[in-house]
């Protein structure tokens, strides 16, 4: 397990020398920003003086959200009032000397501080600025706000999560801004190609959170053209393709049904899954043998499969496909990641500490890079931590005088 020290020296990353200007709130914006910092990118995130929502935001430890730990790890933090001439000026003091500029406002909204792309492109044309928005910078939506849900929604996914029949359901967790963002970090990372090694200029990405989501529904699109197919809810059956489902097994110790997820859907492995199962039958099926034929049985092979989990514990289950070398895994929740051995193995739960000293555990970084991976060098900073430093190096008057 990591434990790196809570402000330790800045490890040399793949994006060390890059400054990033972070002028988001909440997730999609700061979630890019991370990203870049997990990798050696010096992320200055500018905060209004009451500071960045998400400090707030779900569970909170002595005032301050264990989220905000993860989600501003490795940036310093500015205080500025960009609704103010005085804050505005910062901001393109700190603009001329960046590489990068991130922001998630409504679209107009850095234009009427004087902070738009033309302006900033003009001052430093080496800038590439990521504007991640709901609907995009442009189109007859643009001026509407747009929150990750909304992307979800309109992107399509909203309409296929949950059970047939029933009321569509969200993800768990902010997928739709997560995605903007990871989209906005590809986008990032090309234009800062196109600049150094092509001999380019400063560009702008614009990022909408519902073409971040649509660009992941696969073949939803074209089978609506083709055959005016129109995809609905299937619970945890993925149409189309078989056997993948979760399957029931014997309940647990406390009564309580449990379930494990199982990937059949390759050929070879339908054959080993069903032979596992003591289904040779199904196996040596010459209408099974391809994907296309077990699609149209597919409720007779989820039966089938679940009339031999019903009878395992899910230990069994697993144990038993294991050794098939068949795709099976239980369901996590957060008590199992926590004590997972391959999260451990792979570094992706780090022991840190808060601003307080008291331990903390937070996600590792990902990707794995072999030669110049990411690292967290430094914990979440208090609001403004960073105010003087930032100002003076800008050559701009420190906010004690």
């Amino acid at each position: 397990m990591q434990t790196p020290e809570r402000d330790a020296l800045p490890a040399a990353g793949p994006l060390a020398g890059i400054r990033v200007l972070e002028l988001g709130q909440l997730i999609a914006g700061p979630f890019a920003a991370k990203t870049l910092a997990d990798f050696g990118a010096d992320v200055i995130k500018i905060e209004p003086p009451s500071g960045d929502p998400l400090r707030k935001w779900r569970l909170l430890r002595d005032g301050t959200s264990v989220w905000w730990e993860v989600q501003s790890r490795n940036k310093r933090s500015v205080c500025a009032d960009l609704r103010t001439p005085e804050g505005q000026a910062l901001v393109r003091r700190l603009a001329a000397e960046a590489d990068v500029l991130i922001e998630n406002f409504k679209p107009g909204t850095l234009e009427d501080w004087g902070l738009g792309w033309d302006e900033l492109h003009a001052l430093n044309p080496r800038l590439v600025m990521l504007r991640l928005s709901g609907y995009g910078q442009t189109g007859p939506y643009a001026h509407k706000p747009g929150f990750g849900i909304l992307g979800e929604a309109m992107g399509g996914l909203r309409y296929l999560t949950g059970e047939p029949g029933r009321t569509p359901v969200r993800c768990g967790v902010s997928i739709g801004d997560s995605i903007a963002a990871l989209h906005g970090v590809i986008g990032v990372l090309m234009a800062l190609y196109h600049r150094d090694a092509r001999g380019g200029t400063g560009q702008m990405v614009d990022v909408a959170l519902y073409e971040s989501v649509f660009n992941l529904m696969e073949s939803l699109l074209p089978e609506y053209d083709a055959f005016g197919v129109v995809r609905e809810r299937a619970g945890s059956a993925l149409p189309g393709i078989a056997p993948s489902n979760a399957y029931r097994c014997r309940s647990g110790p406390d009564g309580r049904e449990t379930y494990v997820l199982i990937g059949g859907n390759g050929d070879g492995i339908f054959r080993r899954l069903m032979t596992a199962i003591g289904r040779d039958d199904l196996a040596q099926d010459p209408e099974l043998a391809h994907n296309d034929g077990r699609a149209r049985r597919a409720h007779e092979l989820d039966a089938a499969i679940e009339a031999w989990t019903q009878q395992r514990s899910v230990d069994e289950v697993i144990q038993t496909l294991d050794a098939a070398d068949v795709p099976v895994g239980k369901i996590y929740s957060v008590a199992d990641i926590a004590r997972d051995p391959q999260y451990h193995a792979r570094a992706m739960i780090v022991q840190t500490t808060d601003r307080e000293g008291r331990p903390l555990k937070v996600p590792g970084v990902v990707p794995k890079l072999s030669a110049t991976p990411g690292s967290l060098r430094h914990g979440a900073p208090r609001l403004g931590e960073h105010d003087d430093d930032v100002r003076h190096a800008a050559g701009w008057p420190c906010r004690g005088g």
